[in-house]
């Protein structure tokens, strides 16, 4: 229970709460390691897949994960987050594979439609190559269903058809936390086990378990330009147009990913505490708020999934 001291804007939910929560992602965690014979982990160094890492580490101990850690680099991630993506894996001696869009470029099953163009969308090729590379059956992922609201529409455990494809209204039930889990030849799953988590949830969980994550997603001064309501980041790969200007701003990113479509908000939070703060307030959700390849109803999340989209 929250100190009766403490402002009532600063209340915790109970201990009682994220521990049914980790719980929970720890039995899934566990699930999959048991049912499938060849999982693994999408780990891109971001504060969700950290959460549930580090619930991984509690559920098998450092050294001993039983699958190893998958990202598809876009070539256009901060190098930030990759950079605490391998020292993560190196810390706890988890086998950490990185297949990248710049790969399936090369071979000619990723084409651009021009060099500026957001790599992001394109993920889905290069990830189905891998899954058909390493014959992955499972690939755990760190979505959540408050994120978006394809997302909502997603269970725990997704199943996906040999074409990699995910059909909303083909899933199966998942009454009383029993998991249909059989397979036909090409087919896995996508498994989701913080899907009942928020972005708050995770945030408290962050500071309770005192996990480190990347800088960026604490108060930073960085260029930025105003654009359709949301604050662009001015890097090589996403400069200041013609006749826009760009002011320093003290900001942080609620959600991190490819250069090219993720935003920072304007923030002074330097400390898990702070953004728990600045959580409880917020009326827009963290991709509605930063991301800009979520504002156009072709790249929308619901036709991206049905793609192979994570």
């Amino acid at each position: 229970m929250s100190s009766m001291t403490e402002p009532a804007h600063f209340q915790r939910l109970s201990n009682q709460h994220l521990d049914s929560l980790e719980e929970e992602t720890i039995f899934i965690l566990r699930e999959v390691a048991a049912a499938f014979e060849r999982p693994a982990l999408l780990f891109s160094g971001g504060k969700d897949s950290l959460v549930m890492l580090k619930c991984a580490e509690k559920a098998f101990g450092i050294g001993c994960i039983p699958y190893p850690l998958l990202m598809i680099d876009t070539g256009h991630n901060f190098h930030e987050v990759t950079d605490f993506r391998d020292f993560r894996a190196r810390e706890l001696g988890a086998e950490m594979i990185v297949r990248s869009v710049e790969g399936s470029m090369a071979r000619g099953t990723v084409r651009l439609a021009h060099p500026g163009e957001s790599r992001n969308v394109h993920q889905s090729v290069t990830l189905l190559e891998t899954i058909e590379e390493f014959r992955f059956d499972a690939l755990i992922g760190g979505a959540r269903r408050d994120e978006e609201k394809a997302r909502a529409k997603e269970r725990i455990f997704s199943h996906r058809d040999s074409f990699g494809q995910w059909q909303p209204k083909a899933q199966r039930p998942e009454l009383w936390t029993l998991f249909n889990t059989r397979l036909q030849p090409g087919e896995h799953f996508r498994v989701f086990p913080i899907s009942n988590w928020t972005e708050l949830d995770i945030w408290q969980y962050i500071e309770r378990e005192q996990i480190a994550l990347p800088s960026l997603y604490y108060t930073h001064k960085r260029d930025v330009v105003e654009r359709k309501g949301l604050l662009v980041p001015v890097t090589g790969l996403t400069p200041a147009k013609d006749g826009e200007t760009f002011e320093r701003r003290d900001v942080r990113f609620r959600t991190v990913g490819d250069i090219t479509c993720t935003c920072p908000v304007e923030s002074r939070a330097a400390t898990a505490a702070d953004i728990v703060i600045e959580t409880l307030a917020a009326d827009v959700s963290e991709r509605g708020a930063t991301r800009m390849d979520d504002k156009t109803s072709e790249a929308s999340m619901e036709k991206r999934k049905k793609d192979g989209y994570f």
